[in-house]
């Protein structure tokens, strides 16, 4: 199948992104989480492509070999939002289709109020709609799920704990934490390990939360609203994210559906890819 590599400017600060681009047809940009890349999507870029879409997987924004910046402001929820405009309009189409998980899933909620113009279907996995995240954090049991986050505040100790030891927390992450053991292997882990020690990444990883925790982001992530024909898919056993963040998705998500999937927990589409790929492809194709 076609594969290209495309290295898009983006505009008003200069940084380069690195897609990877798979398959022709109507566009399917893939938008990755924290700690990982654009392999997180290993295993949906084939059956996209098969099915007669162009998958458009980028590194986002300070994963490598997208352009780090060392300044944090560059990491703003609206500049993230604008980088997946600038791939919408890359691939030639006038809309695209926005898949994200984790931190791709809240840019893409946030590119959906942003940018209703350029996106035809959205689809979410395993990550809440920060109007309802703010709403429940203080008062259910998703304060101390969040407590990790609240650590990421802190300047240079969660970047040496993270990185101690060979990166020792990030392996053991992605090997303990998953309901289904073996969604990652050693190489997978290896990649997202390669990639956040690269000079200045997990800093830029770690100012994702930084900067939209102390400025306007994540208000500006609770203020959207969309109409698109929309997919939340949900792994139930997430251990940073109760599945109570569900309630209420209409009032900010009229054409939302929910597709929840019990055998999976945070990293949906790799514990339980066969059934994202085929609840992902029947909702592209409706």
């Amino acid at each position: 199948m076609p594969h290209a590599t495309r290295i898009l400017r983006l505009p008003g600060d200069g940084l380069d992104l690195h897609v990877e681009v798979t398959g022709e047809g109507s566009p399917v940009i893939l938008l990755h989480g924290f700690p990982e890349s654009g392999h997180s999507w290993r295993h949906q870029v084939g059956p996209l492509a098969e099915a007669g879409y162009a998958a458009w997987v980028p590194n986002l924004r300070g994963y490598p070999p997208s352009a780090v910046s060392v300044r944090q402001e560059d990491y703003h929820l609206r500049r993230l939002a604008a980088d997946v405009a600038a791939i919408v309009r890359a691939s030639g189409h006038a809309r695209a289709h926005v898949v994200g998980h984790d931190w791709g899933g809240i840019i893409a909620w946030t590119f959906a109020g942003l940018y209703p113009a350029l996106l035809d279907k959205l689809v979410i996995m395993n990550a809440p709609h920060m109007a309802i995240y703010s709403g429940k954090v203080w008062r259910s049991s998703q304060l101390p799920r969040s407590l990790y986050a609240v650590f990421f505040q802190l300047p240079l100790l969660p970047e040496a704990a993270i990185s101690a030891m060979n990166y020792r927390m990030m392996r053991e992450m992605f090997a303990r934490l998953p309901l289904q053991k073996t969604a990652f292997g050693p190489d997978d882990i290896q990649r997202y390990v390669d990639c956040l020690s690269q000079a200045g990444a997990l800093k830029a990883a770690l100012d994702y939360y930084r900067e939209n925790m102390r400025s306007d982001g994540m208000a500006l992530a609770a203020s959207v609203h969309t109409e698109a024909s929309t997919l939340v898919i949900w792994g139930d056993h997430d251990p940073a994210l109760g599945v109570f963040l569900l309630e209420g998705l209409p009032r900010y998500a009229p054409n939302a559906r929910i597709q929840r999937i019990g055998k999976a927990s945070h990293w949906v589409q790799n514990e339980a890819p066969a059934e994202v790929n085929q609840a992902l492809l029947r909702f592209l194709k409706e």
